[in-house]
């Protein structure tokens, strides 16, 4: 059985920055926390609708040169966003800012019935395509990220969504091959862009004989590609509640006896003094 590995995510809105630094330096001397998270959003999803949201990679580079230890990432990158080929620049940096401690999340973005998601792509002039294209590009993103990050030659690449002429990447991560991809999302459709390229798959709590599906259906999707699934890390991302430890110590049974060992507990804002700490001691040390 996999050794069970927690993290913390804050997400960051409604928040400052230096709390946000307060909970990931705290957080980096407690070595029961293995890997720390941001999400990726440019406008809050919850809350005052125009309060404070911090740009995802800006932020966790920044996170990351002010912590030594854990593995830090976002839960998970918008692939509608940025260009692909761009934001494997990106990652690339943050894998060499970090010492080689990125795991690359990564996703198809925001869902098209979340209306706080959806109105921060007309606010910035980003298009919002459907789900089919979303899926699609996810797809050819992965395979453009992993071959800028391995290819030892220029390359044209001719998708149905990305085209690149001469694309490169210069520096290369420091991770080898590449730094670990972390899909999250739970449709058939994205479950199978997961069978293809994830080493680690997130899905949100909540829900936990339906994510046990879903984990079935990722080993089927697997079978048929001839992958071994188990190649790929099931992960789950359980909101913590402060007044409700004991919920969320159950949460956390449950989800690793339903083969999820990758576990990312969500700290909601305001964060409690010594909050890395009391993750430790009240929820994983149970």
């Amino acid at each position: 059985m996999t050794r069970p590995s927690f993290g913390i995510m804050t997400a960051p809105m409604q928040v400052d920055y230096d709390d946000v630094l307060r909970v990931w330096r705290e957080a980096d001397e407690v070595e029961e926390i293995a890997h720390a998270w941001l999400f990726d959003h440019l406008m809050p999803i919850g809350g005052d609708p125009a309060g404070p949201a911090y740009e995802g990679w800006t932020l966790l580079s920044a996170l990351a040169a002010q912590t030594r230890r854990l593995r830090v990432g976002l839960l998970v990158t918008s692939n509608r966003f940025r260009p692909p080929a761009m934001l494997a620049k990106i990652a690339t940096t943050v894998d060499i800012v970090s010492g080689g401690r990125l795991d690359f999340g990564i996703g198809a973005g925001s869902r098209p019935d979340h209306p706080l998601a959806r109105r921060e792509y007309e606010a910035h002039g980003l298009p919002y395509h459907d789900f089919a294209h979303s899926v699609g590009s996810l797809d050819e993103a992965c395979t453009v990220i992993r071959r800028l990050w391995t290819e030892t030659e220029p390359f044209d690449f001719d998708g149905t969504y990305v085209r690149l002429t001469g694309a490169y990447g210069n520096p290369k991560p420091v991770q080898r091959p590449y730094p670990p991809i972390v899909i999250g999302g739970r449709s058939s459709a994205t479950l199978r862009v997961v069978a293809r390229h994830a080493d680690v798959w997130n899905i949100p709590g909540g829900d936990l004989e339906d994510a046990v599906r879903r984990s079935a259906l990722l080993d089927r999707y697997c079978a048929e590609i001839g992958r071994d699934p188990a190649a790929i890390t099931r992960s789950m991302h359980l909101q913590v509640a402060y007044d409700r430890p004991q919920a969320t110590r159950d949460a956390i049974r449950g989800a690793l006896a339903a083969g999820f060992p990758h576990l990312v507990l969500g700290l909601p804002a305001p964060y409690p003094a010594r909050v890395a700490r009391w993750v430790a001691e009240e929820l994983i040390a149970h």
